[in-house]
């Protein structure tokens, strides 16, 4: 297969980069993704991309997109991602597309625009301490009182919930039945009385997860998602549109690059096994971005992955901590973690590459779950 962008694709490219270059400072390692004074940073860098229409130019027009294809989306993801650069928002890769698909009119016409322009921000309350892979287990609650319903219980990991304004949640609606079949799907405005959200710091030493309670916390009917009862198959979407995605990939992409790089001028001071394991790294990130770039082709067809979106997520995954495990033992071995060497700064990176990358096959769907999501809809093997 020869796959090629359109000459205005490319363009398009070349203009992300820089844009890149004049409006981003990377961040030296993950334990700078969230710190003090770092969250503003972000927030007025999605705004000028907001500003422009990057955010959302693959959605329709009609909801503040400016409907470009979705080859010219993963074109744009892809120089962000590479590039370390905040490409997107929860409510833009996740909770608009879900409500395009799944919400009332008057949700989308309420919602939708404001994502579009980032002018809110929403996290993800799907996980619990006691249901993670097995999510259908999940104990929180929602009552039905009136007009509205009253929540309460306790999720874990929500990302940037000490940031949001709204997050998407699942309840349990009707205890009795099936655990799959008494789910909700809820909008729910995180300046709600009764939410309070306590930090937790991840392995790197970042701020980005949160415990969030819920107790007697009043949600309008209206921010029900879909039918009551039925928000598993709702949060199917948002899980398939979580797990697709360049962004999967193109941390590894970098990193292979700027390893080679290093490599060819540390010649003589590398592992002898370097060149070998770069050169199947170099293959392996290629084959992850055309799994990426399939993911992408799927969508532009109106179609939303599922199990495709579970073997680009897999591979990337798993394929970033290789990366960075290799990253890490030859950086170590050609000396670079001492202060004074020249790829010190490269080396600080990939050590907090590493941290980062052991959570990247927990989060969105263990690879355990991706695995049993191919068997089961990928070859139609048998539920055990």
């Amino acid at each position: 297969m020869e796959f090629r962008l359109s000459p205005e694709q490319e363009a398009f490219r070349e203009e992300v980069r820089q844009f890149i270059r004049e409006h981003w400072l990377p961040f030296v390692d993950a334990r700078d993704v969230d710190p003090e004074g770092s969250w503003p940073r972000i927030r007025a860098f999605t705004r000028k991309l907001a500003e422009r229409g990057w955010l959302t130019m693959a959605w329709p027009e009609e909801f503040g997109g400016r409907g470009a294809g979705h080859l010219t989306q993963l074109v744009y993801n892809e120089e962000m991602a590479y590039h370390g650069a905040p490409a997107t928002t929860q409510g833009v890769d996740r909770v608009g597309p879900t409500i395009m698909l799944h919400g009332s009119e008057e949700q989308k016409r309420r919602f939708l625009p404001l994502i579009a322009r980032d002018e809110i921000v929403w996290c993800q309350a799907f996980s619990e301490p006691e249901a993670g892979s097995d999510l259908a287990s999940l104990r929180t609650r929602a009552v039905q009182d009136g007009d509205d319903f009253i929540i309460d219980g306790q999720k874990i990991w929500t990302s940037y919930a000490h940031h949001a304004d709204w997050c998407i949640l699942l309840a349990r609606t009707d205890p009795d039945a099936p655990k799959h079949r008494g789910i909700s799907y809820f909008l729910v405005d995180m300046r709600s009385p009764g939410i309070t959200i306590r930090p937790l710091l991840n392995l790197a030493g970042g701020h980005t997860f949160n415990a969030v309670f819920f107790d007697r916390v009043r949600v309008p009917r209206e921010n029900l998602v879909g039918e009551l009862n039925r928000g598993w198959y709702v949060a199917t979407t948002t899980l398939d549109f979580e797990r697709s995605g360049i962004r999967m990939v193109m941390p590894a992409v970098r990193a292979v690059d700027e390893l080679a790089s290093a490599a060819r001028a540390l010649r003589g001071r590398t592992p002898h096994w370097a060149p070998i394991r770069l050169a199947e790294l170099k293959i392996e990130v290629e084959v992850a971005r055309l799994l990426s770039y399939r993911v992408a082709w799927l969508q532009s067809q109106g179609l939303v992955p599922n199990y495709e979106a579970s073997i680009a997520k897999l591979f990337g995954t798993e394929l970033q901590q290789r990366v960075a495990n290799a990253a890490v033992h030859l950086l170590h071995a050609a000396g670079q973690f001492r202060p004074s060497a020249p790829y010190h700064a490269l080396a600080r990176r990939m050590e907090s590459y590493y941290l980062h990358a052991v959570a990247l096959t927990i989060a969105a769907g263990t690879s355990e779950v991706q695995r049993s999501i191919i068997a089961i809809r990928g070859l139609g093997l048998p539920r055990t």
